[in-house]
């Protein structure tokens, strides 16, 4: 995919609500503990060490240059990741191109003159994230947004213009973004559009001119806004209300700016992907399906015009419409076990940049020549897990109480399924494992997390809740107001289904999660504290009042939406909604064992919201596990760190749940791990030496 749409993708995630809270051989080690139901064959399996599945990996994040002449990825450098580049005919001549020795780089991509490799970074984790250039012939790095407490918002790029690119940033007013027009090789920002109109984003055509912007509406939806000569129009020529705003929204312009296509589920369920001629107004159908939304989309490099597209249901499937481009996915899917996806391609379309994740082994990258017909392994991204034992993900689709189907995913622990018919020999623990957003989706493929709980003896589950994207607006819509309410029934009625299948014994299900994860965990100990036998919490909300207080500054343009999502405190009705689905106000009711992982410095979810709860805790005389990272934000975004939690997170479920663990060692002195409360409930931690810088 060329930059162009990357960066409007990019833009388009950012102004509809975002997911706000939304993360060799193994030699054998003898685990400290080992659950009665785990078989001789799990219990036997080697341990994957930690580093191998949360360390940095080899290289990451495979790009080519627009010429085809180079190519780029993550890689470390002292310890921390990097971009590093190399002659495409000789990677064994790559050097680093920056020199990051703190936090590592996780986001980066090609100017699209290919003179410089662009890379967006912020400080401990607060989000304010600034874009960095470094020039590719002298290894130069400038500070191209050089602003304090700015968030930068990628908002066009082009295919022909290749010099500049249009960026966002809410240096004059934290709330909202102006639109500029950045030289990528000379620094310099010539403004645009001065956002006095409380604009939530813009979206550029390939001549860098600005057409559209868009605003929330009182509605909770969006009004969309066409723009001339930098001027935004009065009235919107087109809007959503609150049901069709996150499976609507505009997804970029053909070459010459005539066509502007739309993920579109309005007067349907699914978002379907729509071709609107912009003088006219007139659409057609260009794709469409009936379980998942459309997801995403290959532009022919030289028209801009669609010559592919994904679904998401269960796992991804692509469909072409142009036969060259079937031709070329046939081929790869022939090549290639498990999922595929292109990352890069040069500007003439032949040599493509694959990612291949083949679900039971680490990730790697190819090099795909179209015109020789050949694919060229670049790179295994975790080499230390080839021939660990890796366990198969199934897909499932389980009902709720209410009858809607959620699809779901669930991988077992090795050797416990003997005849493989997705049920264990006997019931083992389980991990119900919650993902953030909750405006976001679990999907197919290798995951790190279940990997490792797996390896460690659990059952993993992870369920598409209603309020889950890419299943249509319907399913996002029926989790309106629900928070701790029927969310929360279907987590619940996931675990019964689970209990009732013989998967897992009733009383050995821990619940866990990130961001909204962290909040269905508080959720699960509070709301219904009998049903699981203990819970880790990651960056989790426990009062969504004070949560909604503190949203970051360039959310407010989208405040309505999480009001009428969440609750309005603003209205008497909606602050006692807020209030009833807010676990710190049930935080006596706890009675299991709970694990809480902070960053200090959250600007999503604010460390009071961890500390409220655990104080909370304290005054009832109600045992709780601390862990604050002064160093971090919305996540853990350093492997020392996020290894350290996850040393802590093993010992503490294999406590209350039986399983194996790698014990602590010195993974908390690596880190800068603060240990604010009960180290004495896991093991490993009671020492008082395990307190990281």
């Amino acid at each position: 995919m060329s930059i162009g749409p990357v960066i409007r993708k990019t833009l388009l995630a950012g102004i509809a609500v975002a997911a706000f809270l939304s993360t060799p051989q193994a030699a054998l080690a003898d685990p400290h503990q080992t659950g009665q139901s785990m078989t001789a064959d799990t219990q036997t399996a080697p341990l994957i060490p930690r580093e191998a599945l949360f360390g940095n990996p080899t290289r990451a994040g495979a790009q080519i240059s627009p010429d085809g002449k180079y190519i780029s990825w993550l890689a470390p450098r002292d310890g921390t990741l990097n971009i590093w580049l190399a002659p495409a005919d000789d990677l064994s001549a790559a050097k680093p191109m920056t020199a990051s020795t703190d936090r590592p780089i996780r986001s980066y991509f090609w100017a699209p003159d290919g003179q410089s490799l662009l890379y967006v970074q912020d400080k401990g984790g607060d989000e304010n994230f600034l874009l960095y250039g470094v020039n590719v012939a002298t290894g130069k790095e400038t500070t191209l947004t050089p602003f304090e407490n700015t968030r930068v918002q990628l908002v066009g790029a082009s295919d022909t213009i290749k010099d500049k690119v249009l960026v966002g940033l809410n240096n004059r007013d934290p709330q909202l973004h102006d639109v500029y027009s950045l030289d990528l090789n000379t620094g310099e920002l010539t403004e645009l559009i001065e956002n006095d109109g409380g604009y939530a984003g813009f979206m550029a055509d390939d001549n860098l001119d600005v057409r559209l912007a868009l605003r929330q509406n009182p509605a909770g939806g969006m009004d969309f806004f066409k723009v001339e000569d930098n001027v935004v129009a009065d009235e919107p020529f087109s809007s959503t209300d609150l049901g069709d705003s996150l499976t609507t929204s505009p997804a970029g312009f053909t070459r010459d700016g005539r066509t502007m296509y739309w993920y579109d589920s309005r007067g349907r369920n699914t978002a379907a992907l729509m071709a609107m001629d912009m003088a006219t107004g007139d659409t057609r159908l260009v794709a469409e399906d009936d379980k998942a939304d459309i997801g995403g989309s290959i532009r022919d490099k030289d028209t801009g015009e669609i010559e592919a597209y994904s679904v998401n249901y269960l796992k991804t499937e692509w469909t072409a419409l142009d036969p060259d481009v079937k031709a070329a996915l046939d081929f790869l899917g022939s090549k290639l076990e498990g999922e595929f996806g292109v990352q890069s391609r040069t500007d003439d379309d032949r040599k493509w940049i694959v990612g291949n994740d083949p679900v039971i082994g680490p990730s790697a990258a190819y090099l795909y020549d179209r015109d020789a017909g050949t694919l060229e392994q670049l790179y295994v991204s975790r080499p230390e897990l080839t021939g660990t034992p890796l366990q198969p993900m199934q897909m499932l689709e389980l009902t709720s109480r209410d009858g809607l189907t959620l699809p779901s995913y669930l991988t077992l622990p090795p050797g416990s399924d003997a005849d493989g018919d997705g049920v264990p020999d006997a019931p083992v623990p389980m991990v119900l494992l919650v993902h953030g957003g909750p405006w976001a989706r679990d999907a197919y493929g290798f995951n790190s997390y279940h990997q490792w709980l797996a390896n460690r003896g659990y059952a993993v589950m992870s369920v598409n809740y209603r309020g889950s994207t890419g299943f249509g607006k319907e399913f996002i819509n029926a989790a309106n107001l629900e928070w701790s309410k029927k969310m929360h029934d279907d987590l619940i009625d996931a675990v019964n289904w689970a209990v009732e299948k013989g998967i897992a014994p009733k009383d050995k299900v821990a619940i866990m999660g990130g961001s909204y994860g962290g909040y269905a965990t508080l959720v699960g100990l509070t709301y219904t504290p009998e049903t699981f036998a203990c819970g880790v919490d990651i960056v989790g909300p426990s009062n969504l009042e004070t949560l909604l207080s503190t949203i970051p500054p360039y959310w407010k343009p989208m405040v309505a939406q999480f009001h009428e999502r969440m609750g309005d405190p603003s209205t008497p009705e909606g602050l006692a909604a807020l209030k009833a689905a807010s676990p710190l106000y049930k935080a006596d009711r706890i009675v299991r064992p709970l694990l809480i992982g902070q960053g200090a410095n959250d600007p999503r979810v604010n460390q009071a919201e961890s500390d409220q709860i655990v104080e909370a805790m304290k005054a009832k005389d109600i045992p709780v596990t601390y862990v604050l990272f002064p160093d971090e934000g919305h996540g853990f975004a350093k492997p020392t760190n996020n290894i350290a939690f996850n040393a802590v997170t093993e010992n503490f479920l294999a406590s209350c749940l039986g399983g194996r663990a790698e014990p602590v060692g010195d993974t908390m002195e690596a880190s800068t791990a603060q240990i604010v409360d009960g180290a004495e409930y896991v093991k490993g931690l009671d020492t008082g030496d395990n307190v990281g810088g």
